[in-house]
C-alpha cells in the first residue's frame, strides 16, 4: 500500500491536471528546457485583468476610494483661484476665461485621460509609473536587469494581448527599443523620475492642503500670523502620519464620510453662489472665452496657467492608488460624485468673483455664507488631512514597486488588509515623509510658495505618464495611429503648455520639487546600478550544473542530515558563493535546494504558480533548484509557512516527474537527452518516488530546515574611475546599511540561519 503522503500528492497532481484539461490557468506544467541557461522569449498572449468583484464589494471600494484617492484634487478649490490670479483680476471676463480653462482641463485631463484612458493601462489591476514601465518591460526586452526566464511568460498574469492588426508600427517600435541601449536607459530614467516625482507629491500634497485649510482661520481672526498658521499645520501633519499605520482599509472608511460631506458641501455652496451672485457665469462653458483671455493678457495669461493647473493636482492619485481599489470603483466614484461636485464648486466661485473680484486671494472662505463658515472650516481642515492620504498611499505603492524591481533598498512593507490586495503601509517611508513635510512647511510657511513647488512636481508626473502611455498605445494596445496623434495633440499639448508655465515659476518654489526628485532619482539609480553590477558578476562567474555534480560526488564532501535552502540572487546558474562556501565548509546537507527569490515585472503571481522547481542530475544527489516568483505587489510573508509551502511544492514536483516522463535506471542518457530533461529526472516507478518522499520526510525530522543566505560586498576593481568608486563604494555601500535583510523579510529563525559572504570585484 502506498504511503499516505504519496497518495495525497498524487491526488493534488491529478486535480491540477484536470484543471488544465478544462482550460484553467491555475497550474502550469514544467517545460523541458535547461533552467540554468535560458533566455526570455517574446510575450504575446491574451490579456489578463484582475478578477471582477461582486456589486456589494464594488460599491464598498467606490466608497472607500472617496476617502483615499480624491482628497488632493477635491481640496484644490481651497487655493486654486488665488494661484490663477496672483496679481488680482484685471478684467471681469478674465474670470470667464480662467473658469473655462478649469472646466475643460478637468474634462480633458482628469476625466478623459485619467478616468477613462490611463486607468485602462493598469498592470493586472495596479497602477503608477512603475506599473507602466513593468508592462512595457514584459512586452519588449527593455529591462536593464538580466534575469528573464522563458517560463515567466507562462504565468497567467504575465501574458499580454497579441492582436494581429497594426503590427508593423508596434513591431518597429519594439525592435527599436530592444536594440537601443540608450532607449532602455531613457525608459528606466523616466520610470525612476516619475516615481521620484510621485514621492515628491507625497511630501508637498499634505503641506499645501493643510496650510491652505488652516489659513482659513484668518477669515475669522485676521490678526493671526503666518507663524501661527504654520505651527498649527505642523501639528496636524504629525497627527496625519501617525494614523497611517492603521492601513488604507480603516483610514478609507474613516475618511470617506468626511470627503463625501466635503464634496456635497462644496457642491451646495457652489449652487448657492451661482444662483445668488451671477448666473451668467455659465457662459464659461463656451471655450471662446479662453481665446479672448489669451488675446487680452498674453504673457500674463500664459503665466497664470501654472495656477490653473492646480485644479488638476491629485489626478495622478487615481492611477497611483489603483492597486488599493480597482478600475470600476474609481470610475464610479469619479463620475457620480467627484467630477460634478468640483465643476459646480468652481462655477460657484467664479460667480462670486464676478461680484467681488477683490476677494480673489481668499476666494474659497470669502464665498462661504457666514452661517456655514465654521462648519465649513472644520470640514475643510479634516478634508485637507484626508487629501494628503491619496499621495501618501500612492507613495507607498510606488516605493514597493521600485523596491521589488531592484531600484530601491529593501524596507519593511506591511500589508494592512487581508481582504483587499495592494493596501500597504511602509513605516520607514512614512517617517521620512513626515519629517520632510514638517521641514517643508517650516521653510515655505504659506500656501502660495508651496503651490509653485507642488504644481511642478505634479505636471512632471502627468507628462511622464503620457509618454509611457503613448508607448503602451502603440506597442501593446495597437491603437490606430490617428487616435494616438489625437491624444498627443490634445492631452499632450495641454500638459506641455502647463509644464512651460510652471517652469517659469522655478525660482519661486518650483526648484524644490526638482531638487527633491533629484535626491530620490540618485538613490534609485545608485541602488539599481550596484544591483546590476552584482548580477553581472554572478552571471560571469556562475557555477555550472556539472561543477555542482562534481562537488556533490566528491568523497571528501560530507553529507549532513537535513534540508538546506541555499538562497542566492542568481536566476541563471548557481552563484559563485556556493564554491566559496564549499571551499571553507566541505559539507552538504542530504537535500540541497538552491532558492532564488525573483520579482517578475507584474503586480501579482498566483500562489499555485509561484514555485518553479528543477533538478540537478544524477537523481540520487537530491539537489534541486527552486525559483520563487513574486509580483511587485505580492506580500513576501505568505498566509502559511514559507518552508511548508516549499516542501509541499517539492513533493508535488517529485510526483509530476514520474507522471510526465519515464526512463529506465539501467540506461545511461546521452548528453543531448540529459540537457533536454535536466530540469526533472524521472524515476521508472512509483516506488522510487515513494522512497524519495520518505527520504525527504526523514531528513526533515532528523535535521530540519537550514537556511544558508549568500551575501556579497561589491567593490571596484583596480583602475576604476573616480565616478564609479563614488557610486559603488560609497553610494551603494551606504544605502545597503539601511536595507532590511532577506532573513528579516522572511522571518527566518536565527538559530537555523547561516550567512555566507563573498567579495565581488566589478
Amino acid at each position: 500500500m502506498e504511503d499516505n503522503s504519496v497518495v495525497e500528492m498524487k491526488e493534488v497532481v491529478e486535480q491540477k491536471r484536470d484543471l488544465n484539461q478544462h482550460g484553467h490557468t491555475s497550474f502550469r506544467k514544467q517545460v523541458k528546457v535547461n533552467p540554468f541557461d535560458f533566455e526570455s522569449g517574446d510575450i504575446i498572449n491574451h490579456t489578463n485583468t484582475r478578477e471582477d468583484v461582486d456589486q456589494v464589494t464594488l460599491l464598498k471600494l467606490a466608497f472607500q476610494s472617496i476617502g483615499v484617492v480624491y482628497g488632493d484634487i477635491g481640496t484644490s478649490p481651497l487655493f486654486m483661484l488665488a494661484g490663477a490670479f496672483p496679481n488680482g483680476i484685471q478684467h471681469s471676463d478674465d474670470i470667464l476665461g480662467v473658469l473655462s480653462l478649469i472646466i475643460y482641463s478637468l474634462i480633458v485631463i482628469f476625466l478623459i485621460k485619467y478616468v477613462f484612458i490611463v486607468l485602462s493601462a493598469n498592470d493586472n489591476g495596479d497602477g503608477g509609473t512603475f506599473a507602466l514601465y513593468s508592462l512595457i518591460c514584459r512586452y519588449a526586452k527593455v529591462s536593464l536587469t538580466p534575469n528573464p526566464q522563458t517560463e515567466d511568460k507562462e504565468v497567467s498574469t504575465y501574458q499580454l494581448d497579441a492582436s494581429n492588426h497594426r503590427l508593423r508600427l508596434a513591431f518597429t517600435l519594439k525592435s527599436f527599443l530592444e536594440n537601443s541601449q540608450h532607449a532602455k536607459q531613457i525608459l528606466f530614467f523616466i520610470a525612476i523620475l516619475g516615481t521620484s516625482m510621485v514621492i515628491g507629491d507625497g511630501v508637498l500634497t499634505p503641506c499645501t492642503s493643510v496650510v491652505s485649510a488652516v489659513a482659513g482661520l484668518k477669515e475669522a481672526k485676521s490678526s493671526l500670523s503666518d507663524n501661527v498658521i504654520m505651527w498649527l499645520s505642523v501639528l496636524i501633519l504629525i497627527l496625519l502620519f501617525q494614523i497611517q499605520r492603521f492601513g488604507t482599509d480603516k483610514v478609507g472608511y474613516c475618511f470617506s464620510p468626511v470627503l463625501t460631506i466635503w464634496f456635497l458641501f462644496i457642491a451646495i455652496i457652489g449652487i448657492y453662489n451661482f444662483i445668488v451672485y451671477d448666473p451668467t457665469v455659465i457662459k464659461a462653458l463656451n471655450p471662446w472665452y479662453i481665446v479672448q483671455y489669451f488675446k487680452r493678457n498674453r504673457k500674463d495669461a500664459w503665466i497664470s496657467l501654472g495656477g490653473v493647473f492646480l485644479c488638476l493636482t491629485g489626478a495622478e492619485a487615481l492611477f497611483a492608488d489603483l492597486g488599493h481599489f480597482n478600475v470600476r470603483s474609481i470610475q464610479i466614484s469619479s463620475c457620480s460624485l467627484v467630477f460634478p461636485s468640483m465643476i459646480v464648486a468652481y462655477i460657484g466661485q467664479g460667480s462670486y468673483l464676478r461680484k467681488y473680484p477683490v476677494n480673489v486671494p481668499n476666494t474659497f472662505y470669502a464665498s462661504v455664507p457666514k452661517p456655514a463658515y465654521w462648519p465649513m472650516f472644520v470640514v475643510a481642515v479634516l478634508s485637507s488631512m484626508v487629501s494628503s492620504q491619496s499621495m501618501i498611499s500612492g507613495t507607498f505603492s510606488n516605493v514597493q514597486q521600485a523596491m521589488a524591481l531592484g531600484c530601491f533598498p529593501q524596507v519593511k512593507v506591511v500589508h494592512t488588509s487581508a481582504q483587499y490586495d495592494g493596501q500597504i503601509y511602509v513605516p520607514e517611508i512614512n517617517t521620512l515623509l513626515m519629517l520632510a513635510c514638517v521641514g517643508v512647511t517650516l521653510t515655505f510657511k504659506n500656501s502660495l510658495s508651496l503651490s509653485n513647488a507642488y504644481g511642478l512636481a505634479v505636471i512632471f508626473v502627468f507628462t511622464l505618464t503620457s509618454a509611457f502611455l503613448v508607448l503602451v498605445m502603440i506597442m501593446i494596445w495597437k491603437t490606430n495611429i490617428l487616435l494616438v496623434l489625437l491624444y498627443i495633440l490634445t492631452v499632450g499639448a495641454l500638459e506641455l503648455l502647463f509644464l512651460s508655465s510652471l517652469l517659469f515659476k522655478f525660482s519661486e518654489g518650483g526648484y524644490f520639487s526638482l531638487a527633491f526628485a533629484g535626491v530620490f532619482v540618485s538613490i534609485m539609480y545608485v541602488w539599481n546600478h550596484g544591483y546590476r553590477k552584482s548580477c553581472d558578476f554572478e552571471l560571469e562567474n556562475k557555477v555550472s550544473a556539472q561543477k555542482v555534480k562534481e562537488i556533490a560526488l566528491n568523497p571528501k564532501i560530507s553529507r549532513l542530515p537535513g534540508l538546506a535552502l541555499f538562497y542566492t540572487d542568481l536566476v541563471h546558474g548557481i552563484s559563485p558563493i556556493f564554491t566559496h562556501y564549499i571551499s571553507n565548509v566541505p559539507a552538504l546537507h542530504s537535500i540541497l535546494i538552491f532558492v532564488t527569490i525573483k520579482t517578475l515585472p507584474i503586480s501579482k503571481v498566483p500562489l499555485e504558480e509561484r514555485f518553479l522547481f528543477s533538478r540537478i542530475e544524477p537523481y540520487d544527489l537530491s539537489i534541486f533548484r527552486c525559483v520563487v516568483r513574486y509580483g511587485y505587489n505580492d506580500a513576501r510573508k505568505e498566509r502559511g509557512s514559507f518552508e511548508e509551502m516549499l516542501v509541499d511544492r517539492l513533493k508535488e514536483f517529485m510526483m509530476e516527474d514520474i507522471q510526465r516522463v519515464g526512463r529506465p535506471n539501467s540506461r545511461r542518457l546521452t548528453v543531448e537527452e540529459d540537457n533536454f530533461i535536466s530540469n526533472g529526472v524521472v524515476c521508472n516507478d512509483e516506488d522510487e518516488v515513494k522512497r524519495e518522499v520518505e527520504f525527504l520526510n526523514q531528513q526533515l525530522q532528523e535535521g530540519g530546515v537550514i537556511y544558508l543566505f549568500a551575501e556579497n560586498q561589491v567593490i571596484c576593481s583596480k583602475g576604476s574611475s573616480l565616478s564609479k568608486r563614488l557610486v559603488i563604494e560609497y553610494g551603494y555601500h551606504w544605502l545597503r546599511r539601511f536595507m532590511r535583510q532577506p532573513d528579516e523579510i522572511f522571518l527566518v529563525p536565527h538559530l537555523r540561519l547561516l550567512k555566507v559572504g563573498m567579495i565581488y570585484e566589478v
